[in-house]
């Protein structure tokens, strides 16, 4: 008979994750990685960059292999989801959709591989993301080491996006850049795909606990904008706003919206919904016809220019 005690479980997060009473967590979600390559079937080259050495924060910076010499072309900071927990600009998810991104938008990304939790709780993920953007801001000054930054991006066109916990990150990071400076640089839009902003109107629900423990609660700002100071001060000067029809977190975008709208920020909001679908189903089952649909959206999005 086995007499191996059995580990308690102590949290889930759907298919995609668990953690155990002991400290041990599994994840079943963005651990295969795709390499970097030049020159790919989707015509990108990508390669990964090492942004700090003693966190090991690094990202995956992806640029169209037909880019001549002296062009310049929009940056877009990406920042995946998986609820703080799981996920990688370089698993197949997210290597795939940013590449199949970075060919129709004709832009650079610079998709950013934040710790994760419950290794490391919330604020990290917000810290390295920031440490991110300030390494990308080094390249507007010709002082970043990233050659394919300070030769092809285009700093008067830079854009933040990411999806679920990673539309959350997008929110903090533009809400930081309106009373914090990037080394002169300037965000141009920010667009927020099926934001986690948390799930229940009244309460916190355990999967924040989970990820931030020294949370303040329902009120705490990282999560209800609403009680954000920040909120009308925002550091950029267009927001693009994605919520799905059948997402649990489409309310809370709409809410989002509405209370950006009445902030007092003066920058341009605009909403999309995709009818009849569930949350980030565009990275699951990219080819559908729905998911092109909001793929270009990001790609018409990511090539706004900046207004005199």
């Amino acid at each position: 008979m086995d007499s191996t005690p059995t580990e308690v479980v102590v949290f889930e997060f759907g298919p995609y994750f668990r953690a155990y009473k002991n400290g041990r967590v599994e994840r079943f979600f963005g651990t295969d990685k795709v390499p970097s390559s030049n020159n790919s079937v989707h015509a990108v080259s990508s390669k990964d960059v090492l942004i700090d050495q003693e966190t090991g924060l690094s990202a995956r910076v992806i640029i169209p292999s037909t880019i001549k010499p002296g062009q310049k072309l929009p940056l877009l900071v990406y920042y995946h989801g998986g609820a703080f927990l799981v996920g990688s600009p370089f698993c197949p998810t997210y290597h795939n959709y940013m590449t199949s991104l970075v060919a129709e938008a004709n832009i650079i990304t610079v998709s950013v591989d934040y710790r994760l939790a419950p290794e490391h709780h919330i604020p990290i993920a917000y810290e390295d993301s920031w440490a991110a953007l300030q390494w990308v801001a080094k390249h507007h000054n010709n002082e970043g080491p990233e050659g394919w930054l300070s030769d092809h991006a285009d700093f008067q066109r830079v854009f933040l996006a990411g999806d679920s916990a990673g539309g959350n990150i997008v929110y903090n990071m533009v809400a930081r850049a309106g009373i914090e400076d990037l080394a002169g640089m300037k965000i141009l839009g920010a667009c927020l795909v099926h934001t986690y902003f948390g799930r229940k109107d009244c309460e916190v629900d355990n999967y924040w606990l989970f990820v931030c423990p020294n949370t303040s609660g329902i009120n705490d700002p990282r999560i209800n904008p609403a009680m954000d100071s920040r909120l009308s001060s925002l550091g950029c000067t267009r927001v693009l706003i994605c919520v799905a029809e059948k997402d649990v977190l489409k309310e809370r975008g709409l809410l989002f919206c509405e209370t950006l709208r009445k902030s007092g920020w003066d920058g341009e909001v605009q909403i999309v919904e995709t009818e009849g679908e569930e949350h980030v189903f565009h990275l699951f089952n990219p080819d559908c016809e729905k998911a092109v649909i909001l793929l270009k959206r990001l790609a018409s999005f990511s090539n706004q220019a900046r207004a005199n």
